[in-house]
């Protein structure tokens, strides 16, 4: 071949590279409530981003409750905005979210290697609408230094947490030590604060979507919440107590035991934590001859149905929900592993050494009600706990106000 052949080819084989375009880059937006620990998910997503180095996962951080969560969702997707791509869901909305048609199913998943309470959450009418990405439950976090002080094992019901919290709290006379802190604010965690000493007695609050309410388990229960103010061991204002109040609460070492999912683990054994290694963990209390009973949580990724990218953001999916980044965020955020074998790997004990007994109380955990009007069951269910916390209804009132609401909603 002649120079000039040689250099013509070159000349057109390098017009024809210039020519062709560079692959598309894929840019995903994901929603992450910023109680979640964004930042150690940001980690797992860099890993993912540098096997896949065509797409780039754009975090977007959201409220602190449920609530405020559903709310901004229930707006962008009543929208159809396209703007999200991957939703994370507390583990009461999927089946909302399908039913409204705001997600997208995942064709053929086989969903037997999750625990079984989340792989049920996420069925629905034989369509996996969403796959778990933490699991999660209710604890009773406690001062294990305090109680060893004073000579006190976990409390295994109410009445025993009562009456150690009024030992500890004489024994140290501090007047910013609270006995016990919980939930009482008009938020989803008000709700599993009325189950947990309603179910404790035996009662379920539906069967089969139908109402079973039993008006003295609702009396007792609310009557019990209300002694912990006005005996002095939660405080007055317990009716403003959301959950992450309560989790700043225990960490800065301002209360005895506190009620609590299992996020709060790793911040109270931060830098900044007043009562780093002194925290223990155990199920929560039962009423006085009652089971004990813990409210089962949860949260689940979901693919917007109106994600431009549906098969790249279904794979980002599968990755966050796979075996791999569920340990990487229980060794690295505590969050609680969607999969049983996780329970005993001897990584995920090294980092948490308490997730050897969380396992039992995740699989015992009772789900909220079942309903496709959840949202109402809950709106009565929260702001009556509240009222009754705030002293403007009395746990009679409280109980025939859930009983009647309920029996409109639930026909």
């Amino acid at each position: 071949m002649t120079l000039t052949k040689l250099t013509g080819a070159f000349f057109c084989g390098t017009m024809l590279a210039f020519a062709m375009p560079a692959a598309a880059e894929t840019t995903l937006s994901i929603y992450i409530s910023s109680q979640h620990q964004p930042q150690v998910w940001r980690q797992a997503m860099d890993k993912y981003e540098a096997a896949n180095p065509d797409v780039k996962v754009k975090i977007e951080t959201g409220g602190n409750t449920s609530e405020a969560q559903a709310q901004y969702l229930n707006t962008v997707m009543s929208a159809k905005d396209t703007s999200l791509d991957v939703l994370i869901l507390d583990v009461i909305r999927p089946a909302q979210f399908a039913a409204a048609g705001w997600t997208s199913d995942f064709a053929d998943k086989n969903m037997s290697a999750y625990l079984p309470a989340y792989a049920g959450a996420n069925t629905v009418d034989g369509k996996v609408i969403a796959l778990p990405a933490f699991a999660d439950s209710q604890f009773l976090y406690y001062r294990k230094d305090l109680l060893e002080k004073y000579g006190i094992q976990p409390p295994k019901t109410w009445d025993e947490l009562k009456a150690a919290a009024k030992k500890i709290s004489e024994g140290e006379g501090n007047a910013n030590l609270q006995g016990l802190s919980f939930q009482g604010k008009a938020i989803e965690g008000a709700v599993c604060t009325f189950l947990l000493p309603y179910w404790s007695q035996g009662k379920n609050l539906t069967e089969n979507g139908k109402l079973t309410f039993d008006r003295e388990a609702a009396i007792k229960s609310l009557s019990l919440w209300k002694s912990f103010v006005d005996d002095g061991v939660s405080k007055k204002n317990i009716a403003e107590v959301g959950t992450d109040d309560t989790r700043k609460e225990f960490q800065a070492g301002n209360a005895i035991f506190a009620v609590n999912w299992s996020y709060a683990w790793a911040q109270a054994q931060g830098k900044e934590s007043a009562v780093a290694d002194k925290v223990g963990v155990a199920r929560l209390p039962a009423v006085a001859g009652g089971e004990q009973a813990t409210c089962l949580g949860g949260w689940e990724w979901g693919v917007s149905a109106y994600s431009k990218h549906q098969d790249e953001a279904k794979k980002l999916v599968e990755y966050l929900s796979s075996q791999d980044v569920s340990k990487f965020m229980a060794i690295n955020g505590s969050l609680l592993p969607t999969y049983a074998g996780l329970y005993k790997d001897a990584d995920v004990l090294k980092s948490a050494p308490w997730f050897a007994d969380a396992l039992q109380v995740v699989e015992t955990a009772k789900p909220r009600p079942v309903t496709p009007r959840y949202n109402e069951v809950s709106e009565v269910i929260r702001t009556t706990v509240n009222s009754v916390l705030a002293g403007v209804s009395t746990p009679e009132q409280g109980a025939d106000q859930i009983e009647a609401r309920l029996k409109r909603i639930l026909r």
